[in-house]
């Protein structure tokens, strides 16, 4: 497991399991969002079982699936509700990391600069130049 704070409220990781499950609660973090839609991943990983496993720890856990190449601003949404609905932290995965980056980043256009919105998930790797004229635009609607 490798937690990637972008900030002190939303962390994202690649695929976790739910032995990871403890260790991400112990580290502070209240609500689970699964990125990640099942197709990808094999049965043992499916929405379901890490629902069931973050319940029993008394986690929150939001599946919003991302699909790569199909995000829709619903999926936006979703991630927005899902962190502002949050008692605590929240920590978000996906394959790597970069597609709960993008909807974090989109949920955010308006409320933070965009070079932040680019720049913060950089530090992880996470490339959303491409993604600037949406955040711009976005940010100028809200």
């Amino acid at each position: 497991m490798d937690i990637r704070a972008l900030t002190p409220t939303y962390a994202v990781s690649p695929q976790i399991d739910p032995g990871d499950l403890p260790a991400i609660k112990a580290a502070g973090y209240t609500t689970i969002i699964d990125n990640r839609p099942d197709g990808e991943i094999p049965a043992e990983l499916h929405t379901e079982v890490m629902r069931g496993a973050a319940e029993a720890l008394g986690l929150a856990f939001i599946a919003n699936p991302v699909i790569g190449g199909a995000l829709t601003m619903d999926n936006v949404t979703a991630q927005r509700d899902a962190i502002e609905a949050s008692t605590g932290p929240v920590f978000a995965y996906c394959a790597s990391g970069n597609r709960s980056s993008v909807v974090w980043a989109l949920a955010h256009a308006g409320t933070m600069p965009v070079d932040d919105l680019i720049g913060i998930p950089a530090r992880f790797g996470y490339q959303l130049e491409h993604l600037r004229p949406t955040l711009e635009n976005l940010a100028h609607k809200g």
